[in-house]
């Protein structure tokens, strides 16, 4: 069975319309809010959590209704298609609002985005396994994770080309936002005009059912009968596990709060840190975190290697030094230097290795479980992590000042040594991946 990669590739682009909708986000939301609004930046934290807030409660509530629609496009197709649409129209409201200095409008019109967007990515997440054969699943979504941080890398080089200054001094993202619009219609196009939805799900569930006979029928008697007890055994969640595996896996995913906590508060304030910290524009940030990017999709091969001969946790435990560090030197800078390039390239290298190797660790525990439900602990927490640490860095740069960022962040992320360094359970030393697409398969963050 072989991966049908020109398909998935055209799923994928309802993926990297998301993901470089929420780099054009965390990029100009926060300065928009800073330099045009004059926002605190405890009150602004808040607000940058709120996609993390509604998305605890849409994705799950659209994920479930896009599996009951039945329409001639599919299930998935038309949530991403009005969604898309909805997202397009309102997204270029807010460059109006912030040339109009129209508060009202600015914030009116990023509550109804915020929810356009919250009623499509699971149904545009979904739609890859919908529509790839179940032994396949992995190099699908290592594609569909390529096509996102394509997404994302096309964002930051329009941020350099398209970005002007105004008359009086401040900066224009009209022409950015259009081009991101732009792509994101582009991308919901392609997929209509490519993606027979329901042709594709029909024959997915033929090839799966098959296989499903396939390998029940080659299992021995006692593991189809350890399979059926390990089900039962799901529906009680951590309780179905021993006490020195729950012990690890709330160690787990205490880490993972504590690398998101750090990394999302660099993310989501690097634009407006460089701005009021350093005074350079959003051209200078959008660079560094397009090195960031670029470095993390690179490093992803060479991860998941080391890792078939180190293992996870030993990787895991030098990504979070290297991002420990990389977070202290960048605290070192007092104003912009392009050595930062260096610095944020090995930003992407230690996400890249922690990110690689995580959720297969949550995963690797729930083997005798239920794999959806160990998936959304793994989710809970990282979600958690995004939803406080905006408010919580954001009300430290505002009372303390913005030179509690790196600081911050590189405390964050050393608490997760220690919490990970404590685990006992769910490292491997993973198999090589079968081909260097696999090891793009990292969660979806």
């Amino acid at each position: 069975m072989k991966l049908n990669t020109s398909r998935t590739l055209r799923v994928g682009f309802a993926f990297l319309s998301i993901c470089a909708f929420w780099q054009l986000y965390d990029n100009v939301v926060p300065l928009i809010l800073k330099e045009t609004f004059q926002m605190p930046d405890g009150p602004m934290g808040i607000i940058m959590a709120l996609d993390n807030i509604l998305a605890l409660f849409l994705l799950p509530f659209f994920g479930a209704l896009s599996d009951k629609a039945s329409t001639r496009f599919g299930r998935r197709t038309p949530y991403i298609i009005g969604g898309t649409l909805a997202a397009v129209v309102l997204m270029n409201l807010l460059p109006i609002a912030d040339q109009t200095r129209n508060f009202t409008l600015f914030i009116a019109a990023l509550a109804f985005l915020l929810v356009a967007m919250g009623t499509y990515r699971s149904p545009a997440v979904a739609l890859m396994p919908d529509v790839t054969p179940k032994p396949l699943r992995s190099k699908g979504n290592a594609v569909i994770n390529l096509m996102g941080a394509l997404g994302g890398v096309y964002t930051l080089a329009m941020t350099g080309f398209l970005v002007n200054k105004r008359t009086d001094g401040s900066n224009d993202y009209l022409l950015l936002f259009l081009a991101v619009a732009g792509l994101m219609v582009a991308s919901v196009v392609v997929l209509l005009l490519t993606v027979r939805e329901n042709k594709l799900a029909q024959e997915t569930a033929a090839i799966n059912e098959a296989y499903d006979a396939e390998v029940a029928s080659s299992l021995p008697e006692a593991e189809r009968i350890a399979e059926a007890e390990a089900k039962t055994k799901a529906s009680a969640g951590l309780k179905s596990l021993s006490p020195e595996v729950r012990r690890s896996l709330l160690l787990i995913l205490t880490s993972v709060f504590f690398w998101f906590m750090g990394y999302n508060a660099v993310t989501t304030a690097f634009t407006k840190y460089v701005s009021v910290q350093w005074g350079y524009d959003i051209k200078a940030a959008a660079a560094c975190l397009m090195v960031a990017t670029v470095a993390a999709v690179l490093s992803y091969v060479p991860v998941g290697l080391l890792s078939t001969r180190f293992g996870r946790k030993r990787m895991i435990q030098a990504g979070v030094i290297l991002l420990t560090l990389s977070f202290t030197a960048f605290a070192m800078f007092q104003t912009f230097s392009p050595a930062l390039y260096v610095v944020f390239a090995m930003v992407g290298i230690a996400w890249a290795t922690i990110n690689v190797n995580s959720y297969p660790m949550v995963v690797e525990i729930s083997k005798a479980g239920d794999v959806g439900q160990f998936t959304g602990y793994y989710y809970t927490f990282s979600m958690a992590a995004q939803i406080v640490t905006p408010i919580l860095s954001g009300y430290l740069m505002q009372y303390v000042g913005y030179s509690t960022l790196a600081p911050y962040a590189a405390l964050m992320v050393a608490i997760s040594f220690v919490t990970i360094s404590l685990t006992k359970h769910g490292d491997a030393k993973p198999q090589a991946p079968a081909s260097n697409l696999e090891a793009f398969d990292v969660g979806d963050d």
